[in-house]
């Protein structure tokens, strides 16, 4: 099967820097912090990879790696390569979630023209802010019927029609890791996120959801600038 037709492996690694390193003298820092961009840099070319800063936004977890590929065993090899480096051995992984791609079935002839991702691939915008959260659904969810999720969604999409400037990113968890998905909402307006958010409280979808936490709120950053920021 070419690639075009694959789905896609999703991770979401979200890291934070031991203290210890923060006390190293500056010049081995500086070391370490070239040594990680360039193992991040070796993957960039067979997976799509994406860098946010999370300093500020989180007390626990410094910065996101988002990837995306067609070969399970490249997220381990990363995982690997990263913990390899002197950056890496002070570092830590408070969450961390793997996911697939695959079309919703809820969609059908159903177009969201540019908030949808690609059917079996991850297509970053580059927006300024990411929004990224696992979601389980209530047994009951599954317990309806076809045609009553169906009416229940179509309602979901009417409230995402109103926020233009949001592209959401599903990615299906089922049977790889703790969640069923993990939500990845892309968007250069922090507040048309939160009332959107607001909004879908009110749908009937919502009284479905049994856990859609935690929720990290994510700034595109490059990655030479996320290390930097860890210390100077």
């Amino acid at each position: 099967m070419s690639e075009e037709g694959q789905r896609q492996y999703v991770k979401f690694t979200f890291y934070k820097v031991d203290s210890p390193w923060l006390l190293l003298p500056k010049e081995q820092k500086e070391r370490d912090k070239e040594e990680f961009q360039a193992a991040v840099a070796e993957f960039a070319n067979d997976m799509m990879v994406r860098t946010y800063n999370l300093q500020g936004m989180r007390g626990d977890t410094d910065f996101l790696i988002w990837t995306a590929g067609f070969k399970l065993e490249a997220v381990q090899e990363m995982a690997s390569r990263l913990r390899s480096t002197g950056l890496g051995r002070y570092l830590s992984s408070p969450y961390s979630y793997l996911a697939m791609t695959r079309r919703s079935m809820y969609l059908g002839s159903h177009r969201h023209e540019g908030q949808e991702g690609a059917r079996n691939r991850i297509v970053a915008l580059g927006a300024k802010y990411l929004f990224v959260y696992p979601f389980v659904k209530t047994r009951a969810w599954y317990l309806l019927s076809k045609e009553e999720r169906q009416r229940i969604m179509n309602v979901h999409f009417q409230v995402g029609h109103k926020y233009p400037s949001v592209k959401i990113n599903t990615t299906y968890s089922y049977g790889l890791d703790d969640q069923e998905f993990v939500l990845a909402f892309e968007t250069d307006s922090p507040s048309d996120f939160l009332d959107l958010v607001m909004e879908l409280r009110d749908t009937e979808s919502s009284s479905y959801t049994l856990r859609d936490t935690p929720i990290f709120t994510c700034i595109n950053s490059d990655l030479k600038d996320i290390v930097d920021s860890l210390a100077y």
